[in-house]
């Protein structure tokens, strides 16, 4: 696999930049950032028609839950860290590096989330449990497949168990 030049360009010449568009937005559900309580939410991701027909989704609604990958586009770029935090501000929990949590202040502002599957109809596709407000653009659809679950036992420091005790 050929290596990237950190910060500069890869052994083909190119920038390095990863060029992404959305393949559709999430329509309805929340349109306030919140932490917890996302299980009952209710929201549609709405393909781009521009982009895609309805066969780019058939056979998805043969699957349970999606994996989703979304953009925090709230996020103003001055808000992003790189460094340690205290999880949601909390002093209670450590300090942990960006990579260590689910933060939304992320340096690419990426967000990934698993929801359940309702229905699909035509370009938009029903979930619950999608923890990503109205209008956020999503940059990809995935089906989630059990055999890409982790392989062995997990293992999460209590203090995410406790953050995590009312998101769902």
């Amino acid at each position: 696999m050929p290596e990237t030049a950190v910060g500069g360009q890869d052994p083909n010449g190119r920038d390095g930049l990863v060029e992404c568009r959305p393949v559709g937005r999430v329509i309805g559900g929340r349109s306030v950032v919140e932490d917890d309580d996302w299980g009952l939410e209710s929201a549609v991701i709405r393909l781009d028609g521009s982009r895609f027909g309805p066969e780019a989704l058939f056979g998805l609604e043969d699957f349970s839950h999606l994996e989703i990958v979304y953009h925090f586009d709230r996020v103003a770029p001055e808000k992003i860290q790189t460094g340690a935090r205290h999880p949601r501000g909390n002093t209670d929990w450590p300090l942990v590096g960006i990579f260590a949590q689910r933060g939304k202040n992320r340096p690419n502002r990426l967000g990934v989330s698993r929801c359940r599957l309702v229905k699909v109809d035509g370009l938009d596709i029903h979930v619950t449990g999608l923890d990503a407000v109205d209008s956020t653009p999503v940059l990809d659809i995935k089906p989630y497949m059990a055999e890409f679950g982790p392989i062995g036992e997990t293992v999460q420091p209590s203090w995410s168990v406790e953050l995590m005790r009312d998101y769902y």
